[in-house]
């Protein structure tokens, strides 16, 4: 019964738990004491029906693998000593032995001096032989008997029982992952089920006015749930048992109702959303009702992911992660993976790690230890680092990242061409057969499609033009895209290349002001007649672009001095801008034609503009550039770039 809350506890929690902000280490202490010891679930399983689940105990071999001594091939198993004197030119005669020994057959007969018994591969060697020799290093010598001309040594092709595995020897340990090859060891042996730690059973809550199912339409100001989703899959890699309960508003009475649930059935439950200081957020005020001791720690600092919650109720750990996606996940995998897997009986991750070097320089918050997602290319001298800036609140950075490197609380900064140690996401890392790094479109996907369909990996890295000329100019990529306008000589590209890098024509997007349909400030005029109506009307709200942008400096040029309300609103992306007055936040602004058509604006055509590519002259010969080259000058490129609303150059 969900019962309501106490204005005195509950400014209490605020007082107690909101301003006292952990470092990661005395958090991460304080959880695992709170937890461990704890008593652990174990369970009898079928050895298929263990797969993925950690054994609870060392499993001992019952019996020695091989049980007997065998042959590892198909021949004779004789006395080594009757072929001591064996060569080329003195052949020795063996009198055959009335039995074939194959798998399966015990054999009856011992191998005397002067006698050798036929042998299959597996079968058990016979008493008084201890070495197998080859069918093919032997002749037959009349119905009886074989002659041999090659010596053999005692052990010859055969395997002792226990060579493989002995009995009462340590086959596994406690903590092993059970997984086909296991299956096998303990088949090999005759165990037919293990005892393994019970997967504990995570309970996941989203929790947000915001969220809306995937698969439903998106109503204003509303988000699709992908936390939900996401720590669902990242407990199930990590041993839980993961129920996905569903997403639930900011309602303290039914979410309760639904926390005190989940916590009935399960051993652990994990919500998303509602960990910060907003008056909305009633997650953290309802733990302090659901059992002792309640709230371990809320606030750790950590950069993302410093809104973290963490407590204990009645035995039972409770997470509330915070809400955007990449803060989410660096906290589950950072704080709540190592307490996971130890409830599931599992043994500490193992991340693999690469040392590579930062190629610009990384501010960071002193007092908070940060986490860095990068991207790795192949310089000249080694591994290049390069940061994703998509933020916290980025579902694509974390997907889309090799790893993270990680900065010191004590830091303000990671200096440009740092060597650093970066945490790998997967085991292995595969080095890009291709990197682009400069200003992203989605023609460049059009360009590359064919490249990965071929089986090349390619790696684009948005950092904008300039971001991208002065990595081709140290050699980190072998293009990089670019569309700078030189208002001196009023021309794209050309006069912004450096020796060492050439220009390759690319393709023409064009440029125009765009407005919702049916606005009549826009409706039927060329674009000197559309600014002068939006400068005309005070409430017209336009959207900027970023400074160093190329479509910024057309729409300064279109301004002059004037400086309309909504100039200072300044996105990075033509997206950016057609969401804006898509959404009703600005009525016009200035982006590309394919852009303007996806979102069903109104468009107006101004210029239009060259999007490029400097490529790094030292790499023109290298396989990928040349099929990126290729597919830019196919017929089929420049057929599906004209149908997406580009120009082929």
């Amino acid at each position: 019964m969900a019962h309501p809350p106490s204005p005195k506890r509950s400014a209490s929690l605020d007082q107690e738990q909101f301003l006292t902000v952990l470092s990661r280490e005395e958090a991460l202490s304080r959880f695992e004491t709170a937890l461990f010891p704890r008593p652990a679930r174990h369970e009898m399983r079928k050895l298929n029906d263990a797969l993925g689940l950690a054994l609870a105990e060392d499993v001992i071999a019952p019996i020695d693998v091989p049980p007997f001594d065998r042959s590892n091939v198909d021949g004779f198993a004789v006395r080594s000593s009757d072929l001591a004197m064996a060569a080329e030119g003195s052949a020795i005669r063996l009198a055959l032995n009335n039995e074939i020994i194959a798998c399966g057959d015990a054999p009856q007969l011992v191998v005397t001096p002067g006698t050798a018994t036929p042998i299959a591969t597996g079968g058990p060697v016979p008493r008084g032989a201890d070495a197998v020799v080859m069918i093919e290093h032997t002749q037959p010598a009349g119905a009886r008997a074989i002659e041999i001309r090659r010596a053999a040594s005692p052990g010859q092709f055969v395997s002792y029982a226990g060579s493989d595995i002995a009995r009462g020897e340590a086959l596994m340990r406690a903590g092993t992952i059970v997984g086909s090859r296991e299956v096998g060891m303990l088949a090999a042996c005759g165990i037919a089920e293990v005892k393994v730690a019970c997967k504990p059973k995570v309970a996941i809550l989203s929790t947000g006015d915001e969220l809306v199912p995937p698969g439903q339409s998106l109503r204003p100001a509303a988000i699709y749930d992908t936390n939900g989703p996401i720590v669902t899959a990242a407990i199930a890699e990590n041993g839980g048992d993961a129920v996905f309960v569903g997403a639930f508003p900011d309602d303290e009475v039914k979410l309760e109702a639904a926390m005190r649930a989940a916590l009935a059935q399960c051993d652990m439950l994990v919500l998303s959303g509602g960990t910060s200081k907003g008056a909305g957020d009633v997650s953290h005020r309802i733990i302090g009702r659901l059992g002792k001791p309640g709230i371990i720690a809320h606030g750790v600092a950590l950069k993302p992911g410093k809104p973290l919650c963490l407590a204990v109720c009645d035995g039972k750990p409770v997470v509330i992660l915070p809400g955007f996606p990449t803060s989410a996940m660096f906290t589950f995998h950072d704080m709540i993976v190592p307490v996971l897997r130890r409830m599931a009986g599992l043994p500490p991750r193992s991340d693999a790690k690469v040392t590579a070097r930062v190629p610009v320089r990384i501010a960071s918050e002193l007092g908070r230890t940060e986490f860095v997602m990068v991207s790795l290319v192949e310089g000249e001298d080694g591994l290049i680092a390069y940061p994703s800036g998509k933020g916290s609140g980025a579902i694509t950075a974390f997907a889309q990242a090799d790893g993270f490197l990680r900065i010191d609380a004590l830091a303000y900064q990671m200096p440009a061409g740092t060597e650093a140690e970066v945490t790998l996401f997967t085991p292995h890392v595969r080095v890009p057969d291709l990197v682009i790094v400069g200003s992203h479109c989605t023609g460049l996907d059009i360009v590359t499609a064919s490249l990965v369909r071929g089986g090349l990996s390619v790696r684009s890295i948005p950092v904008g033009s300039l971001g991208g000329l002065a990595a081709a100019r140290r050699g980190e990529c072998d293009l990089a895209p670019i569309h700078l306008f030189d208002d001196k000589t009023d021309t794209y590209n050309a006069s912004f290349l450096v020796p060492g890098l050439e220009l390759v024509p690319g393709y023409r997007r064009m440029q125009g002001i765009v407005f919702r349909a049916g606005d009549n400030r826009f409706e039927e005029r060329d674009a000197q007649g559309a600014v002068k109506a939006a400068l005309a009307d005070p409430s017209c709200l336009m959207v900027n672009r970023n400074q160093g942008a190329g479509t910024r400096i057309l729409i300064d040029r279109l301004l002059g001095e004037a400086r309309p309300d909504g100039y200072w609103n300044q996105p990075k992306s033509h997206n950016a801008v057609a969401a804006a007055v898509a959404q009703n936040r600005a009525d016009w602004g200035v982006t590309i034609a394919p852009v303007a058509r996806a979102a069903g604006l109104g468009f107006i055509p101004l210029a239009e503009e060259h999007y490029d590519f400097a490529l790094v002259s030292a790499r023109k010969a290298r396989p990928a550039v040349r099929a990126f080259l290729d597919s830019l000058a196919s017929s089929e490129t420049r057929a599906t770039l004209e149908r997406a609303g580009f120009r082929p150059a």
